[in-house]
C-alpha cells in the first residue's frame, strides 16, 4: 500500500526543517554600550524561505541587531537560537561556517581585485584542501579549485555580470559593486542571507535590479533573507513578514499590511496619522 506524501517532507532540508518552520530566533536581546543602549529585549523570529525585513528610522539599533546575529557584537543579556542550536555568543567565522552570509552598508570589497576573485573569496569556506595542495596546484586540489570557479561563474551568470568578471570592482560603478557583494555572500550558499541596506546609494532603475535579484534568490536557490532597507516601496513590495524598531525597541511585527496599519509604526516612522489619511 502506498502512502501520500507529505510536501513539506519533500521542502526539508538537511535538519529536517521545512518552508514555514522557525529557522532563526532572537529572544529578550539586549545590547549595550557603555551606558547606551542600542537593541533592549528584542524578540522575533526569521522562518525558513521568508524575506525578512527589519525596519526603522536612523539610530533604532538595525545594524545592530545584524551585527549580533553574525556575531560581531555579544549581547549582554538573551539569546539567538539558530537551527536548533541555542547560543549567546558566537564569532563571526563561526556563523558564516554555519550558515550565516552578510553583506555590509558600506561597500565592502577588495577594489584592485577582480569581480571574478572577489566572489571567489566567498568560497574561503568550501576550500578543504590545506596549504600544500593549494601550492601544489594538482590532483585533488586542482579538481576542488575547477568545481569553485564553476559555482563562482553560475552566479555571475546569475547576476547578469559577465561583462564585468574580470574588471577590478574599484572601477565598478556603485550599484554593480552592490551586485558583486551580493555575488560574493552566495557564493558561500547560505542558509540566511543578511543585506543590510542592499539598495542604499542606487538610483530607481539598479534598485529594481536588485530586488529582482533578491526576489530571484530566494525563489530560486531557497534561500532564507533577513534586510534591512528605508526604502519603504521596496520593503512593502518584496517582504512577507517585516519587525520595526525605534530608539532600539521592537514596536511593531508583522505582514506588510499589518505594519502600514500599526498605529505605532506610523507615528514613529511612517509618519502618516491615520487621521491625516482619513483628511486626505
Amino acid at each position: 500500500m502506498n502512502r501520500a506524501v507529505d510536501p513539506r517532507q519533500l521542502a526539508m532540508d538537511a535538519d529536517g526543517l521545512a518552508k514555514g518552520d522557525v529557522l532563526l530566533s532572537v529572544k529578550n536581546v539586549s545590547l549595550r554600550f557603555g551606558g547606551v543602549k542600542a537593541i533592549t529585549d528584542i524578540s522575533f523570529d526569521i522562518r525558513k524561505g521568508e524575506i525578512r525585513a527589519i525596519i526603522g528610522p536612523n539610530g533604532a539599533g538595525k545594524t545592530s541587531m545584524l551585527n549580533v546575529i553574525n556575531g560581531f557584537y555579544t549581547p549582554q543579556e538573551g539569546t539567538i537560537t539558530f537551527r536548533g542550536e541555542e547560543r549567546k555568543k558566537i564569532a563571526p567565522y563561526q556563523a558564516a561556517a554555519s550558515g550565516i552570509a552578510r553583506t555590509f552598508q558600506n561597500v565592502a570589497l577588495f577594489k584592485g581585485m577582480t569581480t571574478l576573485d572577489n566572489i571567489m573569496a566567498g568560497r574561503t569556506l568550501a576550500m578543504h584542501r590545506n596549504f600544500l595542495w593549494q601550492l601544489v596546484y594538482f590532483g585533488p586540489a586542482l579538481n576542488e579549485e575547477i568545481a569553485n570557479r564553476r559555482k563562482v561563474e553560475e552566479i555571475i551568470d546569475f547576476l547578469e555580470i559577465q561583462h564585468i568578471r574580470k574588471v577590478p570592482v574599484g572601477r565598478l560603478p556603485y550599484g554593480l559593486q552592490k551586485r558583486v557583494e551580493l555575488g560574493r555572500a552566495l557564493a558561500a550558499e547560505p542558509s540566511l542571507l543578511l543585506l543590510d541596506e542592499p539598495m542604499a546609494g542606487m538610483n530607481l532603475e539598479e534598485k529594481e535590479d536588485m530586488s529582482r535579484f533578491i526576489l530571484d534568490v530566494n525563489s530560486q536557490f531557497g534561500t532564507t533573507i533577513a534586510l534591512i532597507e528605508h526604502d519603504m516601496g521596496v520593503v512593502m513590495d518584496i517582504s512577507d513578514r517585516v519587525v520595526v524598531l525605534d530608539y532600539g525597541r521592537k514596536i511593531g511585527d508583522g505582514t506588510p499590511d499589518e505594519v502600514k496599519a500599526n498605529q505605532d509604526v506610523i507615528d514613529a516612522y511612517l509618519g502618516v496619522s491615520h487621521q491625516d489619511e482619513g483628511e486626505g
